[in-house]
């Protein structure tokens, strides 16, 4: 990255604001040891969720609720958010910061439990976005799976899309890197989906259902 585009990117993540709620949500996560999305990211979030005028979501790896919060304030008063994790301390916050932003319990689903075993008893292309922020070993379970949820008109998001910016280096074949590439790989080849890559944080690849 050169030195503007570099000053770009920095400028861009700057504008990003949060409230102690989020600010809050982030110190749990410190204790819990979770690396939460950037608030450049939460702020994308909430804009997709609000443009999109989303009504179901699925959330794949909960965090300690920043992105899940970030996706229920852009959504409408009649959305929901289902968040998947399999560490119930996760889930707990994730539920702790829903309510200190005010959002009833009847706004969000909170599931424990392995992701890959979780999805598949979600309806078929019942989802107006996925998003994908969970362990690398299975993403391409939770990608095949994501397409099987997303209607059409909806949307999947992959975040930490450059893994960690390791992806756009050929000789790094680190497992994460190479599953992270194989998902973007099976989203980019399938005719049902528009893709784009925007570098925000540390990359989201968004993907829109089209048929």
């Amino acid at each position: 990255m050169n030195l503007d585009v570099y000053s770009s990117w920095s400028y861009a993540e700057a504008q990003a604001t949060e409230d102690q709620v989020i600010e809050r949500a982030r110190e749990r996560g410190r204790e819990l040891g979770v690396e939460s999305v950037g608030p450049a990211t939460a702020n994308l979030l909430t804009v997709l969720a609000a443009t999109s005028k989303s009504r179901n979501v699925v959330e794949i790896g909960s965090g300690v609720g920043v992105s899940g919060t970030s996706l229920l304030r852009g959504l409408g008063a009649h959305s929901a958010l289902t968040t998947i994790d399999i560490d119930v301390d996760h889930l707990a916050a994730a539920r702790e910061a829903f309510h200190e932003s005010g959002f009833d319990s009847s706004r969000f689903r909170a599931i424990a439990g392995r992701a890959e075993a979780v999805l598949p008893r979600l309806t078929d292309a019942a989802y107006d976005m996925v998003f994908i922020d969970a362990d690398k070993a299975h993403l391409s379970d939770y990608v095949t799976q994501a397409i099987r949820l997303a209607k059409v008109g909806g949307m999947i998001l992959l975040h930490d899309a450059f893994d960690h910016h390791r992806v756009a280096k050929p000789a790094i074949r680190q497992p994460s890197t190479v599953a992270t590439r194989n998902a973007i790989r099976m989203l980019r080849s399938d005719e049902r989906f528009t893709t784009t890559l925007v570098p925000t944080g540390l990359g989201m690849l968004i993907a829109a259902r089209t048929m």
